[in-house]
């Protein structure tokens, strides 16, 4: 398909978002939108959009992948849509991985990060999250640490953009996350797209995420609750580790031409 293909109108400006679960919008449920989420990046598209209406959105984010699948996938149909803006973050779930060898895997982040640049777009990076709280994932704090320290690399080497998602101290607070415990839920993708337009500059019209005190929970309570979250979202992650399967499996963008219009 060719890049004339691709545009869907004359957009003056092109922002398109490439990645894994994070940034299709996992969690953030809503039935209306493509796939049934929303997210971070729907909500700071459609403040762009409202800042200036010549913006255009892709996002090609698809749950569950791995870098050199974001790359591999994302990277062409990325470029044909001409940006003026990508954002990117891959790499989650190859730090989740068995073994996995971080300072490789850079590499081809780097490869791809000089790509988009190619393209004359403003190149937006993120840092990984810091899971030093997070009983799953604690264990992979150091490869986080280690694959953070490129990033930033990347970042002030070509004079990027970087929005440190392992800072933001305000996303140690679970009420920010879904249930499942591994992604971010309505309020943290609420925030996620305050600070990203923060990052960027933008005005911000989002309304400030509202989170609930976490009522008092008996001990039994809470072994019920362990007992459910194991049942519902650890074993079908550990399956899919297991069965080198991923939840976006047959599944597509959102968002794969531009559109000025994000429901």
């Amino acid at each position: 398909m060719s890049a004339s293909d691709q545009l869907d109108g004359p957009f003056q400006k092109r922002f398109v978002a490439m990645g894994d679960s994070f940034t299709e919008g996992m969690a953030d449920i809503d039935p209306s939108s493509p796939n049934g989420v929303r997210g971070w990046a729907d909500r700071v598209a459609g403040q762009l959009m409202s800042n200036d209406s010549s913006w255009g959105y892709a996002n090609l984010a698809v749950r569950g992948k791995k870098l050199e699948q974001v790359f591999d996938e994302q990277l062409d149909p990325a470029v044909g849509l001409q940006p003026t803006l990508v954002t990117i973050y891959a790499g989650g779930n190859d730090i989740l991985r068995p073994t996995v060898n971080v300072d490789a895997l850079m590499e081809r982040y780097r490869w791809g990060v000089e790509k988009l640049m190619s393209t004359g777009a403003r190149v937006v990076l993120f840092t990984g999250f810091d899971s030093g709280q997070a009983p799953l994932f604690k264990a992979t704090r150091g490869r986080t640490a280690i694959y953070n320290e490129h990033v930033r690399k990347i970042a002030a080497d070509f004079e990027l953009d970087l929005v440190d998602f392992w800072h933001m101290r305000q996303f140690q607070d679970w009420r920010y996350w879904d249930v499942d415990r591994m992604h971010l839920g309505i309020a943290g993708h609420m925030l996620m797209a305050k600070e990203v337009l923060k990052v960027l500059g933008e005005k911000d019209e989002i309304g400030d995420p509202e989170v609930e005190d976490s009522p008092p929970v008996s001990l039994p309570e809470r072994l019920r609750s362990e007992l459910t979250w194991t049942r519902d979202y650890f074993y079908p992650w550990l399956k899919r580790r297991v069965t080198r399967t991923s939840s976006g499996d047959d599944m597509s963008p959102k968002y794969p031409r531009l559109t000025s219009r994000v429901w």
